[in-house]
């Protein structure tokens, strides 16, 4: 073989060798990009008992260790009073039994949500959820008033199922441009083009207090509003485990959710973990109504409620 044909051969090979690369390259990016995680932990809410909630609205100490805020808000045309604990990125709603409208107002309701970080990634969790069996998810736009009567839009919401839930309420949203618009909302300027992220939403006072972010979660949730929670969690990009006891655990983009199966009655949150700003050497515990909040040593503090008297 002459050295012109063999080198043209080589040439040919290393070109045949690189474009199969490529596409192997290529499929594994496709394949990523089908598989990444679009949704991330954005809060939970939950209605303890009397005692708790007057316990944690009244907390001195809790005004201490976090961005902590008791507020009332409109939207959707309802209105809610909630204890709020803002870290950096996730953040936990807290209401008493009859703070809310209907079913939610009673003890152990409590919903879970998910946010996109990009904006139109919401779309592409809808796809994904018909991927996973639900034929007809369920959109929604929420709205906000901040008191003068106009409603700002808020947010986008997803959720598996119009049918209303035994205790849990799960959805997946999307922050919407018009309320980073508006000066009221204390939102933050976008770090890149399509940002809609959480870090942008909540604003930045968790840095001069204890808490940072919401680490694990554990709530306790009846089996139907468990079911139609899982193509959501899968949908949104996280790791899903299923135990032998029903127990769902997702994983990803530093929180963990735990969901108990249980009945209506033991329904409600369990326990909250939470990374620190600091570390601190050692605990210190701090009971609040029929909560224990242990915080230290290290930079974790845990949240532990009680179920009320029987």
């Amino acid at each position: 073989m002459s050295l012109h044909r063999t080198l043209r051969t080589v040439s040919v090979l290393a070109a045949a060798f690189t474009v199969a690369l490529s596409g192997t390259v290529a499929a594994q990016a496709s394949a990523a990009q089908a598989d990444r995680q679009l949704l991330f932990f954005n809060h939970a809410y939950s209605v303890v008992d009397k005692e708790t909630a007057d316990a944690i609205e009244n907390s001195a100490y809790l005004r201490e260790f976090a961005n902590f805020e008791v507020r009332t808000t409109t939207g959707g045309g309802f209105s809610w009073k909630g204890r709020y604990l803002k870290g950096r990125e996730t953040y936990l709603e807290l209401f008493s039994e009859g703070d809310l409208p209907g079913q939610d107002a009673e003890y152990g309701s409590a919903g879970l949500a998910t946010s996109v970080e990009v904006a139109g990634d919401l779309a592409t969790v809808t796809e994904r959820l018909k991927a996973e069996g639900v034929a007809e998810p369920v959109p929604y736009r929420q709205t906000r008033d901040f008191g003068d009567g106009v409603k700002v839009p808020w947010f986008d919401t997803i959720r598996t199922t119009a049918e209303q839930y035994d205790a849990f309420d799960p959805w997946g949203l999307e922050y919407l441009p018009e309320y980073f618009a508006d000066p009221r909302s204390r939102t933050e300027p976008a770090s890149f083009p399509g940002d809609v992220g959480r870090e942008r939403y909540l604003p930045d006072d968790y840095a001069a207090h204890l808490m940072r972010d919401v680490t694990y979660i554990r709530i306790g949730v009846p089996a139907r509003d468990l079911a139609n929670t899982l193509p959501l969690l899968r949908a949104g990009g996280f790791s899903v485990e299923t135990r032998t006891d029903g127990t769902v655990v997702a994983e990803g983009g530093g929180t963990r959710i735990q969901l108990d199966s249980v009945d209506r009655a033991k329904a409600g949150l369990k326990q909250v973990q939470m990374s620190l700003n600091k570390s601190l050497p050692v605990m210190t515990e701090e009971r609040i109504g029929r909560s224990t909040l242990a915080v230290g040593p290290g930079a974790r503090a845990v949240w532990t409620f009680d179920a009320p008297a029987a």
